[in-house]
């Protein structure tokens, strides 16, 4: 089977997942307690003909399935409509967030896998060494921290003790000096358990490869152990790492809901805790699905990978 073909069957099983993720993301203004109408206004009285003009505008008057469709539709056209909270667009609103959790994100997603692969190697080929120990330990303590209580101290020593970075984010452009500064602490907050688990991984990973038949045949063969490591070894171990590290995404956008509120970060993950305080159920929505949506996309991209690092993935699925 071809790459090509491989991909399109795996993009269509995600359809229904997909359409899960929106039914799910829908009912969340009939799961919220109270009269939907009352959390769209964010008041409880209200008089009958404003209730039955708001039911009206919003397609509250409608069968749940012709709501559900309709809702779908302006969805698959990216029409988000109006928040009732704010009278801001919704989908402007997300799009002007999204920037910043992509980029702490990216940031994180590359810190953890700059640390945690190269620490894996050399805990599996430092087998017993104190190396080996050291890495342990270290990602035992990296994966058994909390994310908020790492943020918090961070913001303590570094801001507040030490005063080198600000509490909250500068009013700058994304893309500063200034914002790359302050965007340090969240990177390392938000990579460190993520890079402790890539370490972990690794290093069993690649203690497994070393075992094999292959390694020891290509030690016979006369070939450095650089060459055996990193061409041979590395090649073998690393699927396992790419399909973590792909689904680590969705760990990211979960993660950066906790992280962005500590540090004040104007992302989606703020934004979603924002709209959840004053009950805004449009961007909640919103925000919601798109990180169903990353999360299937994530997912979808590491399968893609599996099968190009590993072609027999292939012809078993």
């Amino acid at each position: 089977m071809s790459i090509i073909r491989y991909t399109l069957r795996r993009a269509l099983t995600a359809v229904p997942v997909l359409l899960g993720a929106t039914a799910i993301t829908f009912s969340f203004v009939y799961l919220t307690p109270g009269d939907p109408v009352d959390v769209l206004v964010g008041f409880d009285h209200v008089d009958p003909e404003t209730r039955a003009a708001l039911r009206a505008e919003y397609n509250l008057d409608r069968p749940l399935w012709q709501q559900y469709l309709l809702w779908l539709g302006d969805v698959v056209t990216f029409e988000f409509g109006e928040s009732p909270i704010t009278g801001r667009d919704v989908g402007e609103t997300v799009a002007s967030r999204l920037p910043h959790t992509v980029a702490l994100g990216v940031a994180s997603w590359t810190l953890s896998l700059a640390i945690g692969v190269p620490l894996g190697i050399l805990a599996a080929v430092k087998q017993g060494q104190p190396a080996d120990e050291a890495s342990r330990i270290a990602a035992l303590v990296g994966i058994a921290t909390p994310n908020f209580w790492l943020g918090l101290v961070l913001l303590f020593v570094f801001a507040v003790h030490l005063g080198w970075v600000r509490v909250t984010p500068p009013d700058a452009p994304l893309v500063s000096l200034e914002m790359a500064w302050f965007v340090i602490l969240p990177t390392v907050t938000l990579a460190t358990a993520l890079a402790a688990i890539v370490t972990r991984l690794m290093r069993s990973s690649m203690r497994r490869e070393l075992d094999r038949e292959y390694v020891r045949a290509a030690r016979a063969r006369g070939l450095r152990e650089r060459t055996v490591i990193l061409k041979h070894v590395l090649r073998n171990a690393s699927t396992a790492v790419v399909t973590v590290a792909g689904l680590q995404i969705a760990f990211l956008v979960d993660g950066a809901v906790v992280v962005e509120h500590v540090f004040s970060w104007p992302g989606m993950g703020q934004l979603l805790v924002e709209s959840i305080g004053r009950r805004d159920v449009s961007v909640v929505q919103a925000s919601v699905l798109l990180i169903a949506v990353a999360t299937v996309a994530a997912n979808l991209l590491v399968d893609v990978a599996y099968a190009i690092i590993d072609p027999r993935i292939r012809h078993d699925r």
